[in-house]
């Protein structure tokens, strides 16, 4: 019979799935692993050959845990609410509430098709009611702790589609549903105060296993620093500029400050700014531009200065332009920065640009009695800026003190003079929880005039939302959902009076924030109303934290941060046991098309699996997917390459006709005891076997899923030169091939007679004694010198060594008329021999 996957896969799959084989269970005595991948967003252009890397190698994570004697949780979902939805039922004038059926359909076929272990009676989806109704109550619970508030906030508005967009909907300033220019805009937001986490979520980074260049994504998207705001009064004004700086040792070099194009300074001096039609023009340019473009280090800084302003420097009194740059941001650190160009590189680069003065205020010499040096306002002869530490110059009272010691002294002159204090400034703002689209979960919240803002009662929800013809935008900044009146209206909470309900919606972040509780407590408990019942915490208890999450490198930033917060807040009102959700994240690289670009429907390069799995079966892309390059990186598709996986598994197959009753293993005799013993090709065998248990074992646990595969190939490749092949060898070779091809295996092992899974056989077990070099590689020594290095049996004795060496006719040479003063003998490494 030859290997025809798909009379195979499908009969497999119905077996697993009937046999329940893949569910895990509550409270099981046998030790938990829960391995938890990103659950997709069901688009209408079904999965594709990226979503399979991650599910892959976390489903070959499962089985072999699952083998190991673990109680293992892998469960799978749809993360359905969001703005693509609303696009394609735009576009094709189909309801969101049907795509969705419609795309989940198709999803759940393809990952089925592909094999994967997921336990699928923990099935879940962000749409349903019966899950959402948590969603809102946790926003309930941020809204009943302070932590959600309404805030005038800048956004990103298409005036095309006349709706908010957040920044991943912007893609180079322009809409991703329309591609118009998009403008930033002032709107009530709801907001949550992730900022009131942020030193939590740096500090806890410790606890867990991620990787180092995730937790460097997660401080730096914090940005906690330390520094100083310093208060720079305007000049003929009652009226002040706070600027925050962590290098406040540097303030004497201050020659501009740069402002906001939101900052309030502009609208309040309008009067007295001599090119206001300029700074106006700017200002307006700045508005189109997302605040992702706005902050890009790559870009060249621009600026325009506000003519006819000046502000003073607290320490030196002097006067000081101001310009308006669309790099700073109004948010944070006051809206303002103080330009060093001495030494800052930006700062360097902008006062190059525009010509203003360059005063050198830090020293790299480490004199104390250094107290002026040349300053430099030449812009032609600086050409590198010093941004290290150093020695004050030119720095008035405070010159020839250290950098640290300035900082402490100056801060201390300034808070004396109520002129600054020092602060802890982030770069992480809170976090904006409105869209003003239809496709999300209602906010459960009430407009009373007079209660002000009042939270829907925790009996009523959730609040469902309503399905309705149209759902295009308003036009007005307001969701759809107000112009609904028969839902928007209703009595007040509180008094009974007439109210309106909150028709913003949530972003499509707010369900995948805790989805991986969901998972926990079951449909049966989501669908309880009313009732705490819901959060059943010896569930969580034990399962948590997730024992490894994989998913793109693109989530590790955002989706990470705003996960652990919402964790850490369930932390702090006792639903969870423990401060982190995860306690390893690791990132798979992504696969992009064989000429080596991104993916895209647009461009027409993606591989759809479904054809794939048509032709050369699921097994062959899974071996594939783990096999075509390092799981951390990216890497281009190659048919070559998965067609070579499809040749292999044929390879395998054809080892099942190597198969005999019992072992008839020769042993030869030894030939010579210099080259060790000549082992039967069994044994061979059984020792690659072992070696190949433990580097799958070993690897797998690094993500090192390309060379396990490496290593299996191996493993097949000498199998085939043998005549005869043991059962046991060839069992043992299928239980750990069968993570990576789970139906191919899993019919050799029928074929052999099996009547359970294989997935229910134990992980084979290393036998060390094959893990022990049989022949080594030994060095001989003359007076240090290497003169030799013979392959010999292991362990053998300084005696039989000596006589080996003494005896060979390329080393008698070397002790002729020679006496052995001395030998230096390590066991299974060298022997080195001292003449006279």
């Amino acid at each position: 019979m030859k290997y025809i996957p798909q009379k195979i896969e499908s009969k497999w799959q119905k077996f697993w799935q009937e046999e329940k084989l893949f569910q895990a269970k509550n409270f099981d005595k046998k030790p938990k692993k829960y391995f938890l991948v990103e659950f997709p967003y069901p688009s209408g252009d079904g999965l594709h050959v990226g979503h399979i890397r991650s599910y892959a190698a976390l489903d070959i994570l499962s089985r072999q845990k699952r083998m190991q004697g673990f109680n293992v949780l892998y469960p799978i979902g749809w993360d359905a609410f969001g703005l693509p939805t609303e696009n394609y039922a735009l576009k094709t004038g189909i309801h969101p509430t049907d795509v969705t059926k419609k795309n989940i359909k198709v999803f759940k076929k393809q990952l089925q098709l592909l094999g994967l272990s997921f336990d699928w009676s923990r099935e879940i989806n962000t749409t349903d009611p019966a899950y959402y109704q948590w969603t809102q109550w946790i926003f309930l619970k941020f809204f009943e702790k302070g932590l959600a508030y309404q805030s005038e906030m800048p956004i990103n508005w298409c005036p095309s589609c006349k709706i908010g967009l957040a920044n991943e909907e912007v893609i180079d300033g322009q809409c991703e549903r329309c591609g118009a220019q998009t403008e930033r805009r002032k709107i009530k937001q709801w907001m949550l105060k992730i900022t009131e986490y942020a030193d939590r979520l740096i500090e806890d980074l410790e606890q867990v296993d991620y990787l180092e260049k995730i937790k460097i994504q997660q401080k730096n998207w914090i940005g906690r620093s330390e520094g100083t705001e310093i208060i720079f009064k305007i000049k003929n004004s009652n009226l002040e500029v706070k600027v925050f700086t962590t290098r406040v040792d540097t303030i004497f070099g201050v020659t501009a400050l740069v402002v906001a194009p939101e900052h309030e300074i502009i609208k309040n001096l309008e009067a007295s700014i001599e090119n206001i039609e300029e700074v106006k023009k700017y200002v307006e340019t700045a508005r189109k531009k997302s605040e992702l473009e706005r902050t890009d280090l790559a870009k060249e800084k621009t600026g325009v200065e506000l003519k006819g302003i000046k502000v003073i420097n607290p320490l030196s009194n002097e006067e000081i332009s101001v310009w308006v740059g669309d790099y700073v941001i109004a948010s944070y650190g006051g809206g303002a920065v103080m330009m060093v160009p001495a030494h800052d590189q930006r700062d360097f680069e902008f006062a190059k640009k525009y010509n203003l003065l360059i005063k050198q205020v830090i020293s790299k010499t480490q004199n104390s009695k250094l107290k002026t040096q040349n300053q430099n306002s030449d812009l032609k002869t600086l050409e590198k800026v010093f941004i290290e530490d150093g020695t004050l110059v030119n720095s008035g009272q405070f010159s020839g003190l250290g950098s640290a010691e300035a900082r402490q002294k100056i801060n201390q002159w300034l808070e004396n003079k109520n002129l600054g204090k020092k602060v802890i400034q982030y770069k992480l703002r809170d976090w904006i929880f409105s869209r003003q689209h239809y496709w999300g979960e209602p906010m459960p919240i009430i407009h009373c005039q007079k209660c002000g803002v009042v939270a829907v009662s925790e009996k009523d929800l959730p609040v469902k939302l309503p399905y309705v013809e149209k759902y295009e935008p308003s036009g007005t900044g307001q969701s759809p959902l107000a112009k609904i009146n028969k839902w928007v209206n209703v009595k007040c909470p509180k008094c009974g009076g007439k109210a309106k309900r909150e028709t913003d919606t949530m972003p499509n972040w707010a369900g995948s924030n805790w989805y991986y509780l969901a998972y926990l407590l079951g449909n049966k408990n989501l669908k309880i109303k009313n009732k705490k019942l819901a959060w059943d915490k010896e569930k969580i208890k034990y399962w948590m934290p997730v024992d490894w999450y994989n998913g793109g490198m693109e989530h590790t930033t955002l989706h990470l941060l705003y996960s652990r917060f919402v964790y850490k807040f369930l932390y702090d009102l006792g639903i969870v046991s423990q401060p982190e959700p995860y306690q390893k994240r690791t990132a798979h690289g992504m696969i992009l098309a064989e000429d080596g670009q991104k993916m895209s429907k647009s461009r027409g390069n993606v591989i759809n699996p479904d054809a794939i799995v048509k032709k050369y079966g699921a097994d062959s892309l899974r071996l594939y997917e783990m096999f075509m390059g390092p799981f951390d990186q990216a890497i281009n598709w190659n048919i070559q390459g998965l067609i070579g996986c499809f040749r292999f598994l044929n390879r395998v197959w054809e080892l099942q006709n190597k198969l005999k009753t019992q072992n008839s293993n020769v042993k030869i005799k030894t030939k010579n005891f210099l080259f060790g013993t000549d082992q039967s090709r069994g044994e061979k065998i059984e020792r690659l076997l072992n070696k190949t248990i433990k580097k799958i074992s070993d690897d797998l646990e690094e993500m090192k899923f390309n060379t396990a595969v490496a290593a299996l190939m191996i493993l097949v490749n000498e199998m085939e030169k043998e005549k005869n092949i043991s059962r046991d060898i060839f069992e043992k070779f299928l239980i750990i091939f069968s993570p990576f091809a789970p139906h191919f295996a899993e019919e050799l092992w029928q074929k052999l007679g099996h009547q359970k899974s294989i997935f229910l056989a134990r992980w084979p077990e290393v036998d060390k004694k094959y893990l022990i070099e049989d022949k080594i590689n030994f060095v001989v020594q003359i007076n240090g010198r290497v003169r030799e290095i013979i392959k010999i049996k292991n362990d053998l004795s300084e005696e039989e060594i000596k006589k080996l060496v003494l005896n060979s006719e390329k080393i008698k040479k070397y002790f002729v008329g020679k006496k052995i003063k001395k030998i230096i003998f390590v066991s299974n490494k060298l022997i080195n021999f001292v003449l006279n």
